[in-house]
């Protein structure tokens, strides 16, 4: 009887062991630079480095959209921001779009989302897909927040946000889940802006100087929509800022108000560490650690100063960029950094293969975990980024942009050519990592551009889209030539 329990339980085990548990854990707009693992001189975050040093860190993870709400909706979907329909941050996750979650609900997993979900400004109800929803409305505040728990209508919870997402992320996971596997995704708050570290990291970086980015006041050959939103909330002199100065304005005490923004942004990562260290003791006590496929990574980057701007939404890189790290002994039982391109919408479709569910259809993602574990030839050596224009927030025009392992080449839809060609940007990111000189008006780089404006309708008609066709609206404010959206 003994040995026949035995083998019940082994065989139990190990069909067990065929479906791992998933810990999704999302920050807000989370620059790579802020994590210790990323290269971060000041951020310590080991407990985040001990997941890329036990699994894969992706040192080049982009979104397709650099703005919360699109970039959610993608990861969960594995869709392009034009199909999903979550174009801006005011849109609601469509009832009938798939999400990874759903499907691995359907496949048997007991499944909860905590969190920030920030699809649909004014929705805290419980969404589709899953057994246990606990959400806010809108972006949430960084202390006091009120939150829906699954359901039972908004209730004011005190205390700091990272620390209360993280205390009824721990209850649902203490929670009996008869035996299923679980998926909990957990969207935190931090470190979107208006960055509120809490307490104890309030002077963490006190002492620690922070200039202005290189790029801040090098804009003689940006585009012209660039330099008109200085003084908007996007620009390095908005209402953002203590400081409303001339540009640019190097005196004290405007450094110390960017500086002042900057530590606060580092200050939240700190908390959001130390939640990384709860989750994982619990795993670790109740072994279920290495049953797990932990996920750490960011919706979209984030412009610290960098061309002026203190946002997401445009193509430059600070937006493109996000940390993306993959714990789990089923994928890999040595730690590696993966260097090829890999984006949002990869997520949903490598999450399913690991979890052995069924996949998603009609995706423009694709599964990195033969890229991971042996290589893949076929690998993508180009994409597409887009941003869509929001009349909320009109200081950023339609983005439509190709970006290869090397170079990347911005088009902006309703204005380059014409009477205004330095509208567009083309970078050598080879040698100019930091994009500071737009080489698009170089005509030692013509047929490079050409190249790129190819590859560009090329990406686009990957995703379904036509370049001759772009309707997208304008803004009248930037609208600089052209009406037509015609590749230039």
């Amino acid at each position: 009887m003994k040995r026949l329990l035995a083998a019940l339980l082994l065989l139990a085990s190990a069909a067990y062991s065929k479906q791992p548990n998933v810990l999704f854990i999302l920050c807000d707009d989370l620059r790579p630079q802020g994590l210790g693992c990323y290269g971060s001189e000041h951020v310590k975050t080991p407990n985040i480095d001990r997941l890329a040093n036990e699994g894969v860190r992706f040192a080049n993870g982009f979104c397709t959209t650099s703005l919360c709400s699109p970039s959610r909706a993608s990861i969960l979907s594995g869709v392009y921001a034009h199909k999903h329909g979550v174009t801006n941050n005011f849109t609601e996750y469509p009832a009938t779009m798939e999400s990874f979650p759903g499907i691995l609900h359907d496949a048997g997993y007991t499944t909860a989302y905590v969190g920030k979900y920030h699809m649909g400004e004014d929705n805290d109800q419980p969404r589709k897909g899953y057994d246990w929803f606990v959400t806010h409305k809108g972006q949430g505040k960084y202390y006091d927040t009120e939150w829906n728990v699954n359901g039972s209508g908004s209730k004011l919870i005190k205390g700091y946000y990272t620390n209360v997402v993280t205390d009824l992320s721990m209850d649902w996971l203490k929670t009996d889940h008869d035996g299923k596997p679980w998926c909990l995704f957990l969207g935190h708050k931090a470190p979107h802006s208006f960055y509120t570290a809490e307490p104890k990291y309030e002077h963490a970086f006190d002492n620690v100087r922070v200039p202005y980015p290189q790029t801040a006041f090098h804009l003689e050959d940006k585009p012209a929509w660039i330099k008109e939103r200085l003084n908007t909330w996007h620009g390095i002199y908005g209402p953002l800022f203590e400081w409303r100065k001339k540009f640019p304005d190097d005196r004290p005490e405007a450094v110390k108000d960017f500086e002042n923004m900057v530590h606060g942004y580092w200050g939240t990562i700190l908390s959001v560490d130390d939640s990384v260290a709860r989750l994982r003791t619990w795993l670790e006590e109740t072994h279920q650690l290495d049953n797990t496929i932990i996920v750490f990574m960011g919706d979209n980057g984030l412009l610290e100063g960098e061309h002026g701007m203190v946002d997401k939404r445009t193509a430059h890189e600070p937006c493109l960029r996000i940390p993306i790290i993959v714990r789990y002994p089923g994928l890999t039982k040595d730690a590696k950094t993966e260097t090829k391109q890999v984006l949002t919408v990869d997520m949903a479709p490598s999450l399913l293969e690991l979890c052995g569910a069924p996949s998603l259809k009609n995706i423009d993602g694709r599964s990195w975990v033969k890229l991971v574990q042996g290589g893949d030839s076929e690998w993508r050596k180009s994409w597409l980024y887009h941003y869509n224009y929001e009349k909320q927030f009109p200081y950023t025009p339609n983005v439509r942009a190709v970006r290869t392992d090397d170079w990347k080449y911005i088009h902006y839809p309703h204005g380059d050519g014409g009477r205004d060609r330095h509208m567009a940007e083309l970078y050598d990111l080879k040698n100019d990592p930091g994009e500071t000189n737009n080489l698009i008006a170089d005509m030692k780089y013509a047929s490079k551009l050409d190249e790129l404006k190819s590859e560009l309708t090329k990406v686009l008609s990957s995703v379904g889209l036509d370049a001759s066709n772009d309707t997208m609206p304008v803004d009248e404010g930037i609208k600089q030539a052209l009406p037509d959206a015609k590749i230039r």
